[in-house]
């Protein structure tokens, strides 16, 4: 990783006091050993007139991986691969952010003994950037930095200069250059917006990063355009410590303009007495997402493929409208433990006689399943390999062939909202695989096409308007079978 900070001078105030302002000597090469590479700090040029900066980050991919990137449950199948061939030794991030913190920690606060009256005041400043991450494009670039003082020139990066046509990477080229601005606030707004950029971090973000962040932040961020999605960003999308740091900035905010101390705003604020409605958890939202889909299509008789521990048939057994509810599951454990939460030994003969239990694989095709107004497979589909889906794509719409067929699957776009989960893991542990919004469509647009039916997809959960909702639910119908004979025609 690279950047340059470069400024101009005269004889009074000379460009190379940049020099004093970052502790590092322009005759004398920097190197400062990190948890995961090495920082060297070197001057390319410095006189009175202009003076550069240098800061050169080597990762050590290796020394990252060992520190713990990646560990941790349910890691994709290619996540040995991935830790060690990815761009985090080139592409400015959070491991340059991190950098810039330790090599110039004096800088970003500010502090300068021997010319505390210069790092006090705004100066020439050019600062580049030759590989910058930015999941936005160059206008989310722009609209990050131009509110803060920057004139900023963003260059997309080609896929490959020598293949024009395959478009622009998500990297650019950053210049930045501002006469408005102290060195210490052009610092701290790289140390927030590069990992923002990036949208991601290279080690967990624990609660101190919301400190760290309102430090870095004083002065600009409370009053920043984007303010909603840089904190969000920048903690990781953690839903509780962005809350935290929206409601801390509204304070320095309202600080601000009542012109009094936060600590007073504060402290005008009763507490809360009453408790915080707690969110319905994901599982439930999806099996209530479920039973109104099975009431719309107008479904009684009704398989759960992969019924697991009996949930939905439970849910499904409290509504006198479902008449016949069948669990399948290969797993005669899982069938024994559904059988006692369903109390079947107790229930009563009326009762019993709307529900079956039995073992079956859906990598088979299976006479007991066909008749059946519906069939769902609520999170199955990513337990199973890939080249096993066909057989269980024939065994469910080819064979079965049910009116209705509801399919949920994980979005693995909304995984980065998970706090508990680290970046570049799935779910479960038994997850084969999980899929973009974008993935689950093409599978089951074609699934639909080849077997016959319509389908439409339907979030559940909360439905983030960058990621998506957690869970996405396809709903398949059979086509109308006079539809399909005027088309045949």
């Amino acid at each position: 990783m690279f950047l340059t900070i470069s400024t101009t001078g005269d004889e009074q105030h000379p460009a190379t006091d940049l020099g004093f302002l970052l502790h590092k000597h322009p005759d004398n090469p920097f190197s400062a050993k990190l948890s995961y590479g090495t920082a060297h700090v070197l001057y390319p040029e410095a006189d009175a007139e202009r003076c550069t900066a240098a800061l050169l980050l080597e990762v050590d991919a290796v020394a990252l991986v060992r520190r713990g990137k990646g560990k941790g449950r349910g890691g994709a199948p290619d996540a040995a691969l991935a830790q060690y061939v990815n761009d985090r030794p080139y592409a400015a991030s959070s491991l340059l952010a991190v950098a810039l913190s330790g090599v110039f920690s004096s800088a970003i606060r500010g502090v300068c003994k021997a010319r505390p009256e210069r790092a006090a005041q705004p100066m020439p400043l050019r600062i580049e950037v030759p590989a910058l991450p930015a999941r936005g494009g160059p206008e989310l670039v722009r609209r990050l930095f131009e509110p803060l003082g920057w004139t900023a020139t963003v260059e997309p990066v080609a896929l490959d200069s020598e293949f024009p046509e395959w478009g622009d990477s998500r990297y650019v080229r950053l210049v930045l250059e501002s006469r408005t601005l102290t060195l210490a606030e052009g610092l701290r707004h790289l140390y927030v917006l590069l990992p923002v950029l990036d949208d991601a971090k290279h080690y967990w973000v624990s609660p101190d990063e919301v400190d760290k962040l309102l430090r870095a932040g004083e002065g600009w961020l409370p009053e920043h355009p984007e303010q909603k999605l840089i904190t969000s960003r920048y903690l990781s999308r953690r839903w509780s410590l962005t809350r935290e740091a929206m409601e801390r900035l509204e304070l320095v905010r309202l600080a601000e303009a009542d012109d009094s101390e936060v600590e007073e705003i504060d402290n005008a604020v009763e507490a809360e007495t009453e408790a915080e409605e707690k969110p319905t958890p994901l599982a439930v939202r999806r099996r209530d997402a479920i039973v109104a889909a099975l009431k719309d299509s107008g479904a009684a008789r009704v398989l759960d493929l992969g019924c697991g521990q009996g949930q939905l048939v439970q849910a499904l057994l409290k509504d006198p409208g479902f008449t016949e509810i069948v669990g399948v599951d290969v797993s005669m454990r899982a069938l024994t433990i559904a059988s006692r939460r369903l109390k079947l030994d107790r229930m009563g003969e009326r009762q019993a006689s709307r529900v079956q239990l039995f073992q079956g694989s859906l990598a088979y095709t299976d006479k007991r399943l066909k008749g059946y107004d519906a069939a769902v497979l609520s999170e199955v589909i990513e337990h199973l390999d890939v080249p096993r889906l066909p057989a269980l794509e024939y065994t469910v719409f080819g064979a079965a062939r049910p009116r209705t067929v509801l399919v949920t699957t994980p979005n693995v776009e909304y995984n980065v909202l998970w706090e508990s989960l680290p970046a570049g893991h799935v779910r479960h542990g038994d997850h084969r695989f999980e899929w973009t919004r974008a993935q689950f469509r093409t599978w089951a647009d074609t699934v639909a096409e080849r077997h016959g039916y319509d389908v439409a997809f339907v979030p559940v959960g909360p439905d983030d308007p960058e990621v998506g909702p957690p869970t996405q639910m396809a709903v398949f119908s059979v086509k109308n079978v006079n539809e399909k004979e005027a088309k045949a025609a």
